[in-house]
């Protein structure tokens, strides 16, 4: 009897098991992406060369959006990090692959702690926001350099970053929040 009983009890487990990951993936299936967060919105004029304060080349470039949101810039190779009442709580440099996301406004889509990047680089804290003929786009920071560059060579969408802004767009950037992209 005690061998019967075990499988059922084990039975009854497996069970339970399995209805609450069914019923976990229901409720996440549900949600909406942005529950809970402020909406970011890019002007429509994203896609021309946003305004930047000349005295001061790493403020927040103005028509980059609003909300809480990451703003990356094309031309100048910058990352801000915007809290909901528009303020840039970190801005920092950054070292882009060789395919780029058209400008506009892209939610994050995937995230992965540590990987091997397209060129072949230990990389971590991927925030990915962008698809380009194929190519995912997305932030990252290589394991033992402090910001390499990727491969020229080699069709990568991988925006480096030192590890420390990583940590920091990685805390920052979780699934659907919002990138900007400009000019």
């Amino acid at each position: 009897m005690a061998n019967g009983s075990s499988g059922f009890v084990f039975g009854l487990t497996a069970a339970a098991v399995a209805t609450v990951g069914l019923l976990g993936y229901q409720a996440s299936a549900s949600v909406p992406a942005d529950l809970g967060r402020p909406h970011a919105s890019a002007s429509p004029s994203a896609a021309a060369k946003a305004p930047r304060d000349k005295k001061n080349p790493t403020a927040l470039p103005g028509n980059s959006g609003t909300g809480e949101r990451v703003v990356y810039s094309l031309d100048d190779d910058r990352v801000w990090l915007v809290d909901a009442r528009n303020r840039a709580t970190r801005t920092f440099a950054v070292t882009p692959g060789s395919v780029d996301p058209v400008p506009g406004a892209y939610p994050v889509t995937s995230r992965s702690n540590t990987i091997t990047g397209t060129d072949g680089t230990p990389i971590e804290h991927v925030v990915r926001f962008a698809d380009v003929d194929g190519v995912a786009v997305g932030f990252s920071a290589a394991v033992k350099e402090a910001k390499s560059a990727p491969d020229p060579g080699v069709r990568t969408g991988g925006i480096r970053e030192s590890r420390e802004d990583g940590d920091a767009m990685w805390a920052f950037a979780t699934i659907g929040a919002n990138v900007v992209v400009i000019r």
